[in-house]
């Protein structure tokens, strides 16, 4: 399997980068569409590795590996599927370093953010490993008489995983582990500006000992993913990226009958009453806002400030968002760089559009000095400092809008009532936070805000893995969130048995130790 780690050296050698892989039935598949996408270091912009995008039969053949390994896999005992997920898990905390270079290589964020991420991914296998108790179901004896009634809860078959950028190993472990635990087969389809996660995990199952065919990779774009969603064999898609494209793969893929789960996008508010500690609030401002550079679905991009609280809230932000260092997420920095040099220029947009519709510009990040020894070699990486605006209006681009990069917007309103509906008012329901020392006040916001997650003092209420994840409104396309019980639930389906036995039943002798098989 290609690393994109040792790219620059094989540049310097002359090869160029090299080509990457799909993964298929259990070995690497080299690209035969013909189309490539390239993949970057978004600290240096330098080209690392070129990506294959799939083909129609590409997608073809991950599908029909999987589906080919599903009635194995199906029929594979509980304890011998946990026993390989329990073995992932091992490997994956002895070589999560290695993953976590891989993501900053190619995603940019600092290696300490691609470590948690890897360790929050981690959790969803924890708890995929519990999948013997998960799956249980019920019974009931002489329902009628002589007659038992019981449930057992089944896999679908081959399920597709389109995930994002901005979390390309923590986002896929919020399905995959569950998915195969439960006995499905899975095609991921990882972005193509950051594939090498995803390839990576597939050599790390195969390690553990995963049949072939079980867990594929198919690198790919817009083709690829329209083709799972329109392929006859793929049971169910979960989705996670934008409002418009999870409307799009909800909409799609269930007109070709499919279950889907498509987490969209938000605007995650954080509300500061006056009553809270601001020294606290405003480090928490800073770490959910900035944090992987602010590409993050949960991140808060505009922060509520209630009352007479803002100018003090507003300082205290500034000045710890002027310390932040920015520059090569391998060297040691606070921020690294975003994703890509589309990304950069339409951060660089929107503090455009917040200036000209009249907001206050406190931090420029457009103009941020990068961190010398941090930015060695990175005068062509894909940066923007924090920013940081105040007085920004309901109205403004920079509030309406899913930045998605480091922008943190303050809107000032007079009473908790204002701040609530505010919130009610946006199309977004992903998650929300409020920052109060009144549990009055917390108690009332989390019953009445219609949001998916909320958090209390909590600014990015991310839940662990045995909870679901997800929010509500134009965040989420489908009935059901990721992982914890939910998860469970869109990866199998229930199936009810009725049974009458006139005669006893007679097995032969065994004096042995009884065994799981």
């Amino acid at each position: 399997m290609t690393n994109t780690l040792d790219a620059a050296a094989r540049a310097e050698a002359g090869d160029g980068p090299p080509e990457l892989a799909h993964w298929i039935g259990g070995a690497a598949r080299p690209g035969s569409g013909g189309r490539f996408g390239d993949v970057t270091d978004p600290a240096t912009g330098a080209v690392t590795a070129r990506v294959p995008l799939a083909s129609a039969a590409e997608v073809a053949e991950a599908v029909d590996a999987a589906r080919a390994a599903f009635p194995g896999w199906r029929d594979t005992s509980l304890t011998r599927r946990t026993q390989i997920l329990f073995r992932f898990r091992e490997l994956l905390n002895a070589r999560s370093g290695e993953l976590a270079e891989l993501i900053t290589a190619e995603h940019g964020k600092v290696l300490s953010d691609a470590a948690g991420e890897v360790a929050r991914g981690q959790e969803a296998v924890e708890f995929a490993c519990g999948m013997p108790h998960l799956l249980k179901g019920d019974a009931t004896e002489n329902a009628s008489t002589q007659v038992d009634v019981h449930s057992v809860r089944r896999p679908l078959g081959p399920v597709a995983i389109v995930s994002p950028f901005n979390f390309p190993a923590m986002v896929p472990m919020w399905f995959f582990p569950i998915a195969i635990a439960a006995g499905n087969t899975v095609v991921l389809k990882p972005s193509e500006k950051v594939p090498c996660a995803a390839l990576w995990m597939a050599g790390l199952w195969r390690e553990a000992g995963l049949p072939d065919g079980v867990f594929n990779v198919l690198n790919g774009d817009k083709d690829a993913v329209d083709g799972l969603l329109a392929h006859p064999d793929v049971k169910a898609v979960s989705f996670v990226g934008s409002t418009p494209i999870a409307r799009h793969v909800y909409a799609t893929g269930t007109a070709h009958g499919k279950r889907v789960q498509a987490l969209g996008g938000a605007k995650n508010h954080m509300v500061v009453l006056p009553d809270a500690d601001l020294d606290l609030a405003a480090d928490q401002a800073v770490n959910a806002g900035f944090g992987s550079a602010g590409e993050r679905c949960m991140a808060i991009s505009a922060l509520v400030a209630v009352g007479g609280c803002a100018d003090g809230l507003v300082e205290r932000i500034a000045e710890r968002v002027r310390g932040l260092r920015t520059g090569d997420g391998r060297r040691g920095c606070d921020m690294g760089p975003l994703v890509s040099r589309a990304a950069q220029r339409r951060v660089s947009g929107y503090i455009d559009a917040g200036l000209a519709a009249g907001a206050t510009l406190v931090v420029d990040g457009r103009r941020a000095e990068f961190d010398a020894d941090a930015a060695e070699g990175t005068g062509g990486g894909f940066f923007v400092g924090p920013t940081l605006f105040d007085h920004v209006g309901t109205d403004m681009p920079i509030y309406t809008d899913e930045i998605f990069g480091p922008v943190l917007s303050v809107l000032r309103v007079g009473s908790f009532d204002e701040a609530v509906a505010l919130i009610n008012a946006n199309p977004y329901g992903n998650g929300t936070a409020i920052f109060t020392n009144d549990g009055g006040a917390a108690r009332r916001f989390q019953n009445e805000v219609e949001v998916g997650m909320v958090g209390v003092n909590v600014p990015v209420p991310v839940p662990m893995a045995y909870y679901s994840f997800g929010g509500w409104k134009d965040s989420l396309f489908g009935d059901t969130h990721a992982h914890g019980t939910e998860g469970v639930h869109f990866f199998t389906r229930g199936k009810v048995v009725t049974t009458r036995w006139l005669d006893p039943s007679h097995g032969g002798l065994d004096l042995g130790f009884p065994r799981n098989a």
